[in-house]
């Protein structure tokens, strides 16, 4: 069976990743709920592939496993700039709230666009640190 790479899912509430290595093969990396970084996780490969339709795997787009990842990442705290952007999403949806109303269309797209920019910013911080330099933020908690 041939994958196009990098694939994404939704691996019973988590999103995953396969991607090719250098060899040829397969790596997969499975989003840590606790960090909010991904790790490596090559177990769940072959269930990924071989999923069926009633099962709690779904292939994702790109922009849906962006979307997803980030409100997994949403439900952390810490230190830095991603995670006052993600406060702001919040405000978002505590203002829809209080005025009693579903967020409106340029809302939905104000937050996928801030939820693809600290996506962006987090790849780059795992890049920074796999480079050895220091974590530029801390993740304290789960809410």
């Amino acid at each position: 069976m041939t994958i196009e790479t990098p694939s994404y899912f939704l691996y019973f509430g988590r999103t995953f990743v396969i991607e090719s290595t250098p060899d040829g093969g397969l790596a997969g990396s499975l989003l840590n709920w606790d960090t909010g970084e991904f790790e490596p996780a090559h177990e769940p490969i072959q269930k990924v592939l071989f999923a069926t339709s009633d099962s709690d795997i779904s292939a994702l787009s790109r922009e849906r496993f962006v979307q997803r990842t980030e409100r997994i990442r949403r439900e952390l705290t810490g230190d830095g700039p991603i995670f006052a952007l993600y406060e702001t999403i919040d405000s978002i949806h505590a203002q829809a709230k209080a005025e009693n109303r579903r967020i409106t269309d340029e809302e939905l797209d104000l937050i996928s666009s801030i939820q693809r920019r600290t996506f962006a910013m987090w790849e780059d911080e795992l890049a920074r640190r796999a480079a050895g330099e220091p974590p530029s933020f801390t993740v304290r908690r789960k809410r």
